[in-house]
């Protein structure tokens, strides 16, 4: 079977490409720039080109048939319509990958399946996923498109240390500071519920769905089993690391609107996706994937990416901007307690 891969480098599509490239039944195709083409899997076959110029991309794949093909890097209508119009004749199956942050904010109820409404009035990302949902099941439903909808929960791998609140530069500053002994910032109270999955479980659930006619049509949401509190994910990464928590909680709407100037989209990320507990049903997706389950929890995980990048430090850059709005955020707290 040919599968093609639209990106297929990031933290939840390289965990997908390594497994498959190790099951002779699957021949991989992936189609993207090549920035990080020495990490490929041997064996799998490249098409270097640019996803937004239609007309190479065409000519590239012209005369290519696939059983499945998968985008991990479409964020709004405009590029599945592109997809719709380039694959639309070349796969027996398009895989989207939308988000569980459409889901509807505030949930009704902490309990997410598949049929929860989709619907987030804080963030732009959720919608346009949302966009891109209903413009794929209308192909199906009025032409028969054949579109399977994936909603991964929060995904990371060896180069990435999950967090709530962190600057533009992602996780490093904020690891940084553990280290240093400074506090760090947490969302709320810490105690809201969230889902963690290491890329390789996320890949068992994803591979089941490749293929399988079961999945044309419908939406699925991949996680792992392991519910945490924010304050459990952030002890854990503190005792990973061998260091004391020094935890300082800040509540999501205050970090919303001092964030803004600072260019922090928390009003979105927070408001609209992690300070909202949410505990995911898995069990459509397990009736297609009995095996879909927490290989690797945070425990584990959170080692197996700290060692990769205390290793690779290097690969990571500080950031001095966001380090000193947090310092700023909790002075001027502290303030308020004492003048009042």
């Amino acid at each position: 079977m040919k599968a093609l891969f639209i990106g297929g480098t990031g933290t939840i599509s390289m965990g997908i490409v390594k497994k498959l490239a190790e099951d002779p039944m699957w021949e991989i195709y992936l189609l993207n720039r090549g920035n990080r083409k020495s990490e490929v899997p041997s064996g799998v076959h490249q098409i270097i080109a640019d996803i937004s110029d239609e007309n190479d991309v065409a000519e590239k794949i012209s005369g290519m048939k696939f059983d499945v093909i998968s985008d991990f890097i479409a964020f709004d209508v405009k590029a599945v319509e592109r997809d719709y119009r380039l694959f639309k004749n070349k796969t027996e199956q398009y895989i989207f990958i939308s988000s569980a942050s459409a889901y509807n904010k505030p949930a009704a109820s902490y309990i997410i399946t598949e049929g929860t409404t989709l619907a987030n009035p804080y963030w732009e990302y959720s919608r346009n996923k949302i966009a891109c949902e209903d413009f794929l099941m209308n192909k199906y439903r009025t032409e028969g498109f054949p579109v399977t909808i994936v909603r991964p929960s929060h995904t990371y791998d060896e180069r990435s240390i999950p967090l709530g609140v962190h600057g533009n530069k992602g996780f490093y500053q904020v690891i940084k500071r553990m280290q240093q002994g400074k506090p760090v910032i947490i969302q709320g109270d810490g105690s809201s519920l969230w889902a963690l999955t290491f890329n390789t479980d996320f890949a068992i659930g994803y591979i089941a769905l490749m293929g399988n006619k079961h999945a044309y049509g419908e939406a699925f949401q991949i996680t792992g089993d392991e519910i945490l509190t924010w304050n459990q994910i952030y002890r854990t990464i503190a005792d990973a690391l061998g260091v004391e928590l020094k935890p300082y909680y800040v509540s999501s709407d205050f970090l919303s609107s001092v964030g803004k100037s600072y260019g922090y989209d928390y009003y979105g990320s927070l408001l609209g996706d992690k300070s909202v507990s949410v505990v995911f049903d898995n069990s459509k997706l397990k009736k297609l994937s009995p095996q879909m389950t927490t290989y690797i929890p945070f425990h584990k995980g959170v080692r197996i990416s700290l060692n990769y990048v205390l290793e690779h430090e290097s690969e990571y850059e500080e950031d001095p901007e966001f380090d000193s709005f947090c310092d700023k955020v909790i002075s001027a707290l502290e303030n308020a307690k004492n003048n009042i």
